[in-house]
């Protein structure tokens, strides 16, 4: 029995000649001992590890394994790596591409490929939250019988975008970005190596940091950058990456992020928490990456108005009427002019004064509606607007606050069950202090008590 499309596929890329292949490819490490970063996963005796067979164990584990984390950490890499090291054909799927026949196709091919030659199958399914859960379904029979190891990647957070079955049956590896240590020992490898540029040229300092600063983490894109610079400078006839050389190469570095993933999520996280805390600078930073990740500025301009509720509440009432009409002039004007109305809002918001007891205030409440601490409308506080009320006692008893001095009347508002109970608490910081004041004499006469002097 001939081996099937894939198998012929996965074996014309490992025996592709790499001296045409892209940097970041000729670079890709050969084993465990070559992998860059991640060293919470490779110390002796981790399931990625044991997973390999090292320790004398034999290879084992799981017959699926996730990994999470973001770009050019080496997802593929280490898919290929537990490959290699055990032995096993190594077929890859994007899931962007492929559904369910491919996917069938390739399971039937590992079937085949084990029976035949005694050869098991890492299938390695890039970007799996692409997957719809009935595809990810699809997955789960040959996982459970170990028809193949599946090694499925994925940016975004698994526990939102796997299927509870799959991820269940699953080894979950976190991935980490890369440090600027990690990045710079790959480049000088990448310079010197034979598979690499071999010593063609060499990196001057000032564009070994700026290769770094681009790089965000992403050993792909570090790689990629460096293969333009050179290639750059090779066309010139210089010996060296210069900066200006590399510059002229390579874009500027766009921080990116999937808007419909977790970044999304964090990203956007970040900004109202540095609000919260105050820090402008940091929040100035965390707008400028979703603007410059091209998110909705109309998202953006919603969480702004839910921070100046949520977080500076009464503490400056203005808040709220400058994120609402921050929105409004988003809404009109668009990018790119609308970061600078963003912006705006966002600077206003860190630096007021900050009260979240309009939000304390209601969550307590609803907590106790929600336990059933509810009770019945006092019956001076119920509708009068319908034949019969009267005689059902509503509205009886009931004080029209202004037609006493200072618009207050001593009766009681609350169920019988909540009377007496306090949510809102007012800061004193900001105008909320005066807020305080009012509602501190407020309640006192309302209980039909002298306010403390």
């Amino acid at each position: 029995m001939e081996p099937d499309l894939f198998t012929a596929a996965a074996e014309d890329r490992q025996d592709r000649n790499l001296s045409a292949s892209p940097l970041a490819v000729r670079m890709r490490p050969r084993d465990l001992g070559e992998v860059v970063g991640q060293q919470h996963l490779l110390r002796p005796g981790s399931p990625l590890r044991r997973l390999v067979g090292e320790g004398g164990e034999g290879p084992a584990g799981p017959a699926s394994v996730l990994l999470w984390g973001p770009p050019g950490t080496g997802k593929t890499t280490l898919a290929y790596v537990v490959s290699q090291a055990t032995d096993k054909r190594f077929v890859e799927l994007s899931a962007i591409t492929a559904g369910v026949k491919e996917v069938r196709a390739v399971i039937d091919g590992a079937r085949r490929s084990s029976g035949a030659y005694g050869k098991d199958t890492v299938l390695f399914l890039d970007e799996i939250h692409r997957f719809s859960k009935a595809q990810q379904d699809s997955l789960l029979p040959a996982v459970e019988n170990r028809w193949v190891t599946l090694i499925a990647a994925t940016t975004e957070n698994p526990y939102f975008s796997v299927i509870s079955p799959l991820l269940s049956r699953s080894l979950l590896l976190t991935l980490e970005p890369l440090t600027e240590d990690d990045l710079r020992g790959l480049l000088h490898r990448a310079v010197e190596e034979e598979r690499g540029l071999a010593g063609s040229v060499s990196l001057s300092t000032e564009a070994e940091e700026h290769l770094l600063r681009i790089a965000g983490g992403d050993a792909r894109r570090a790689l990629t950058a460096l293969e333009a610079g050179a290639g750059a400078a090779l066309a010139k006839g210089e010996a060296e990456i210069s900066l200006a050389t590399l510059e002229e190469s390579v874009d500027r570095a766009a921080v990116k992020y999937d808007r419909d993933g977790d970044q999304h999520y964090d990203v956007a996280s970040a900004l109202i928490k540095s609000i919260r805390g105050s820090d402008v600078d940091a929040a100035l930073h965390y707008l400028a990456r979703m603007v410059e990740a091209g998110e909705d500025p109309r998202f953006i301009a919603r969480r702004l108005m839910i921070s100046a509720s949520e977080d500076v509440g009464l503490a400056d009432p203005t808040a709220l009427q400058t994120a609402v009409a921050g929105a409004q002039a988003v809404a009109m004007i668009g990018f790119p002019e609308a970061r600078i109305t963003l912006a705006q809002v966002t600077v206003a918001l860190a630096l007021a004064p900050k009260s979240n007891a309009a939000y304390l205030g209601i969550d307590a409440a609803l907590e106790d509606v929600r336990a059933g601490r509810a009770g019945p409308v006092p019956p001076h506080l119920r509708d009068t607007h319908y034949k019969g009320s009267n005689s059902l006692g509503h509205g009886e008893g009931y004080q029209y606050p202004h037609d006493l001095p200072g618009a207050v009347a001593a009766q009681q508002y609350a169920p019988d069950g909540i009377h007496g109970k306090r949510y809102y608490t007012p800061t004193r910081y900001g105008a909320e202090a005066r807020y305080a004041d009012v509602w501190e004499r407020v309640r006192a006469r309302l209980r039909g008590q002298e306010p403390e002097r």
